[in-house]
């Protein structure tokens, strides 16, 4: 049974930047050509989604899989359903983009509490004692 492909908003976004990017640096028909070859590589996920690696290490059930080596496609796979979460091209950091919000929360709240009152004076409101 193929599965159904749905493109969240924000792959959608990501998908017409890359348009935008291509179509300034070479054409508006080379842009259209590839980001219609990642639309439909992404429609092709619909067979055998699972045989793409996962990176739980990153977001638990996300896989990934790349088109010509130069944009990276994240998605995630139910029951029924592949949803792409994530078109990123030329070495964007999707692992970073993809990581939980409470990971980088937690990240940002170790980094902060390693700095001084010092260090966080120029960022305050209130002056440092």
């Amino acid at each position: 049974m193929p599965y159904n492909v749905a493109f969240t908003p924000e792959a959608v976004e990501q998908l017409a930047a890359i348009y935008r990017y291509i179509a300034t640096a070479a054409s508006p028909a080379i842009a259209e050509r590839y980001t219609s070859a990642i639309v439909a590589y992404c429609e092709d996920l619909q067979t055998f989604p699972l045989r793409c690696p996962r990176r739980d290490d990153v977001r638990p059930g996300l896989r990934i899989t790349n088109y010509k080596k130069r944009t990276v496609i994240a998605f995630d796979v139910d029951a029924e359903q592949v949803s792409i979460i994530g078109i990123f091209y030329g070495g964007q950091d999707y692992e970073t983009a993809l990581r939980p919000d409470h990971e980088l929360k937690a990240l940002l709240a170790t980094v902060t509490e390693s700095l001084s009152e010092s260090d966080l004076a120029p960022f305050s409101d209130t002056p440092a004692a």
